[in-house]
């Protein structure tokens, strides 16, 4: 019998570092050298505009507990199974025309819920091909039907980010479109350095906080209105305007003249902070919610806050299609994942409501735009969680996972993609041994399948979806899911 193919939990220490270093890079480029990362120039916003915004939850987000079934027999399953983190299906925020209902603390969704606006996909993740639980039993450790080192974090978010089941793969699915399409820009990370969008010839253009200015330090927009500044700065355009004879440094030289017109040129629309520019006012207004005393309240509602003026000063941004990176960490919710008893209130309940807030505001930001239906708003994780709790009133890592659309374009009132049967050893579980009867979701759609709905919206022909999700021919033209 084929064993489960299991990596040690990561641990705390080392993803600690992993996010360190990712943030103290983040920060690198914000503060000097970000814009280094742009490719090429663009054009201004054209009338068929379009962006797309991963949300993407590091750790692994319990699904099981963000999507529940409502009818009769699957919630009794559900209940069952899940007792202590069983959440009551009372309190479920209706999905309209499902048989489904979001975690109450996805509460600010419900708006966006009523107008069909917001649908969930089934049992998304990283697969070769489509893979039935005996396909998975029987497989080889060599074989591609099995992705590399299953349930663990650093692996599994490789894969979820680059649409592959080799967890070596380096270039994203976000970074190959980008590229594939000809966006004026690679992708825009609000959230860090992420392999989404990174490629062979280019990395994600990497965007601090709201409030932070952004350029090389003393040649900044707001540094000009001191004499010295002006005077360093107008050599140093010369000195890089000039051809070299070497062609390494010629690329460095037209990276920095790239860099320092990016910098002048969004400086002032990523430092603008609530109630700072009359032109943020429809935004502000999206996202009181989450504002307090001038400032966003949460990191996801600050990211995307500043994914909403992005959007809306799409014209100075450049390009009339964009793709967004945006994310939020803590979901490695193995204890602790209820608090007194209660699931409507423990650490994964207060991660969903910063999550639904602030996906809520940008999604009322957007419609007050007039471009609710312009802009695809995602979720991606590194893995579903586990059906069955654990001792400590957690949840372990897992596998195939329920993610969330949401903006105009999606096709709401209806769910996609093929829910698990909730047996414990049964057809979707990867288990078959007492110990392993946990619920760990083989996937039925695949994260190639998923991101292809996207992008088809976005604007790529097939050739391109090709050239993007080389799995994609894997799985043939059915089974994807109609969301957009």
């Amino acid at each position: 019998m084929k064993p489960m193919n299991r990596s040690d939990d990561f641990k705390p220490q080392r993803r600690a570092l992993l996010r360190r270093s990712s943030a103290a890079l983040a920060t690198a480029l914000g503060a000097g050298n970000l814009a280094n990362l742009l490719l090429g120039g663009g054009t201004a916003q054209a009338a068929d505009y379009k962006a797309l915004v991963c949300v993407y939850l590091y750790g692994g987000n319990d699904g099981c507990n963000t999507v529940v079934p409502t009818d009769t027999a699957r919630y009794a399953q559900y209940s069952t199974v899940r007792g202590a983190l069983a959440l009551p299906r009372a309190n479920l925020v209706a999905l309209p025309g499902t048989a489904f209902g979001l975690h109450p603390a996805l509460s600010a969704l419900a708006d966006a819920c009523a107008a069909g606006e917001l649908a969930p996909v089934f049992n998304v993740g990283p697969l070769w091909a489509p893979l039935t639980k005996a396909g998975y039993r029987s497989a080889l450790p060599s074989s591609p039907l099995v992705p590399d080192k299953l349930f663990s974090h650093i692996d599994q978010q490789v894969l979820c980010q680059t649409a592959s089941t080799d967890a070596l793969e380096r270039s994203g699915w976000g970074g190959r479109a980008a590229e594939v399409l000809g966006t004026a820009n690679p992708v825009i990370s609000v959230g860090g350095v992420p392999r989404f969008g990174l490629t062979a010839r280019q990395s994600a253009m990497v965007l601090p906080a709201p409030g932070t200015a952004i350029g090389a330090w003393g040649m900044r927009p707001e540094d000009m209105a001191w004499a010295p500044a002006v005077s360093r700065k107008d050599p140093f355009q010369l000195l890089h305007a000039q051809a070299q004879d070497v062609a390494l440094a010629d690329a460095y030289r037209a990276m920095q003249t790239d860099a320092l017109a990016v910098a002048d040129r969004l400086s002032g629309l990523v430092a603008s902070l609530p109630g700072g520019s009359s032109a943020n006012a429809v935004i502000d207004q999206a996202f009181s919610a989450v504002i307090a005393g001038g400032q966003l309240t949460t990191p996801i509602a600050a990211q995307l806050y500043q994914v909403a003026k992005l959007v809306a000063g799409n014209a100075v941004v450049q390009g009339n299609r964009q793709l967004f990176f945006a994310e939020m960490d803590g979901f490695d919710t193995h204890g602790r994942q209820v608090d007194n008893g209660s699931p409507a209130t423990g650490v994964h309940a207060r991660l969903l409501k910063d999550l639904g807030d602030a996906l809520a505001a940008f999604n009322r930001a957007m419609n007050a735009l007039g471009l609710g239906s312009a802009v695809t708003t995602f979720t991606q994780s590194d893995f579903g969680r586990t059906f069955k709790p654990n001792a400590s009133l957690g949840t372990d890592h897992g596998w195939g996972n329920h993610q969330l659309v949401l903006g105009g374009a999606v096709r709401g009132g209806v769910s996609y993609g093929v829910f698990p049967d909730l047996s414990l050893g049964g057809p979707d579980d990867v288990g078959t041994e007492a110990w392993e009867l946990q619920g760990r979701w083989i996937p039925t759609t695949s994260i190639d399948q998923f991101a292809a709905t996207l992008l088809s919206w976005f604007g790529a022909n097939p050739t391109q979806l090709a050239a993007v999700l080389p799995n994609l021919a894997n799985f043939g033209l059915t089974g994807r899911p109609a969301f957009l």
